[in-house]
C-alpha cells in the first residue's frame, strides 16, 4: 500500500466506521435508558403506528371501565333505595294489620294512620333522590309530562329520557353498550283506584268496589293531606306494589351482573391489548446489554484503528528526513 499524505484511506474507513459503532452505541443506550425498542420513528415506522393504535386502545378500554364502574355504583345505591321502600311497605302491612285490631281503639288507629301517611311522604321524597346530579329514578314520561311512567308486571314501558347508556368498548358508542334503567319507583307504588278497599268510602266520597277505573292513586305523596288513609286500602294491593319493587329489583340485579362480565371483559381486553404493544415496543434487556457491550468495544477499537492509521503520516515525515 503507497505511503501518501494527500489522503488516508485507513484513517477515512476507520473514522466511518467509528461514526457508525458509535451511532449504534447511542441507539443501544438510548434503548436500554428508555426500556423501548422504538425511541424514534426511524426505528420501526410501522410498529410505531401499530404501538400508538393498541395505546389508544387500552386508554379508551381504561375510561370505558371507569364509566362501567360508575354504572354499578349508579344501580347499587338505586337497589338501596329500592330496597328500602321494600322495608316501608312492610311496615305500611304491619300497620294495616295492627289498625284490624279490634282491641284497638280509635286514637290508636288514628296514630297508625299518621305513620301510614308520613311514610307515603318519605316513599314520595325517596322517589326524587339523585347519583351525582342525575336522578335514579323516572317519574314522568317524555310524552305526558303530568302522567306517571308508566309500570308492568313483568317489564317496564321506559322513553329515551328514562334510559342511559355505558359504553362498554374501546370502539365509544359505536361498539356495544349496556342501557341502565331509572326505576320506576313511583309508578310500582301506584295502585288503580278500583282495587281500594270493597265497601270502602274513600277520602272523597266514593265507595271502593274492587271494580277497574282510570283513576290511580300512590303510596308516594309530595303532602301528607293527599296520602291514601289507612282504612282506604286492601292488603291485597300491598301485595301487588311489593311485587312491583321486586320487579325493578330483579331488573337491576340483572343488569349489574352484565356491566360486572363487561367489566371483566374490558379488563381482559386492556391487559391483552398492553401485553401485544409491548412486544411491539419493549425492549429485551439481555440482548440490548449485548449489544451495548458489543458496540462499545466496536468504538474503542475504531478509535484505536484511527491511532493507528494517523501514524502512516509518522512514517512519511521520517522518510523526508
Amino acid at each position: 500500500m503507497p505511503i501518501t499524505v494527500n489522503s488516508n484511506p485507513a484513517a477515512a474507513a476507520a473514522n466511518f466506521y467509528m461514526s457508525k459503532n458509535n451511532s449504534a452505541l447511542q441507539k443501544s443506550i438510548n434503548r436500554l435508558s428508555s426500556g423501548s425498542k422504538i425511541v424514534h420513528p426511524n426505528d420501526d415506522a410501522g410498529g410505531l403506528a401499530v404501538s400508538m393504535k393498541l395505546e389508544s386502545a387500552v386508554v379508551r378500554l381504561q375510561g370505558a371501565e371507569k364509566n362501567i364502574q360508575n354504572g354499578i355504583s349508579f344501580l347499587e345505591v338505586q337497589d338501596g333505595v329500592l330496597a328500602n321502600a321494600s322495608k316501608i311497605m312492610n311496615r305500611m302491612i304491619e300497620l294495616k294489620g295492627l289498625s284490624q285490631d279490634v282491641l284497638k281503639n280509635s286514637s290508636d288507629n288514628d296514630n297508625y294512620n299518621r305513620e301510614f301517611k308520613n311514610l307515603q311522604v318519605q316513599l314520595f321524597e325517596m322517589g326524587n333522590l339523585t347519583f351525582n346530579g342525575v336522578s335514579m329514578f323516572a317519574n314522568h314520561t317524555s310524552e305526558d309530562p303530568t302522567a306517571l311512567a308508566k309500570f308492568s308486571d313483568m317489564n317496564q314501558v321506559l322513553t329515551e329520557d328514562n334510559t342511559m347508556s355505558i359504553y362498554v368498548s374501546s370502539d365509544g358508542s359505536s361498539g356495544p353498550k349496556v342501557s341502565i334503567n331509572k326505576a320506576l319507583l313511583l309508578s310500582a307504588l301506584s295502585v288503580d283506584r278500583g282495587n281500594l278497599g270493597n265497601g270502602v268510602t274513600h277520602t272523597d266520597g266514593s265507595i271502593g268496589n274492587g271494580s277497574n277505573t282510570s283513576n290511580n292513586m300512590t303510596f308516594a305523596v309530595s303532602t301528607y293531606s293527599t296520602g291514601i288513609e289507612l282504612g282506604d286500602i286492601s292488603v291485597g294491593v300491598f301485595t301487588q306494589a311489593l311485587e312491583n319493587l321486586a320487579t325493578l329489583r330483579a331488573d337491576n340485579g340483572g343488569t349489574m351482573s352484565r356491566l360486572q362480565y363487561a367489566s371483566d371483559n374490558a379488563q381482559l381486553q386492556a391487559k391483552n391489548f398492553a401485553a401485544a404493544n409491548g412486544r411491539i415496543v419493549d425492549v429485551d434487556i439481555a440482548a440490548e446489554s449485548t449489544n451495548l457491550a458489543k458496540y462499545q468495544i466496536l468504538s474503542q477499537a475504531s478509535a484505536s484503528m484511527i491511532a493507528q492509521a494517523n501514524s502512516s503520516m509518522d512514517i512519511a515525515l521520517m522518510l523526508l528526513r
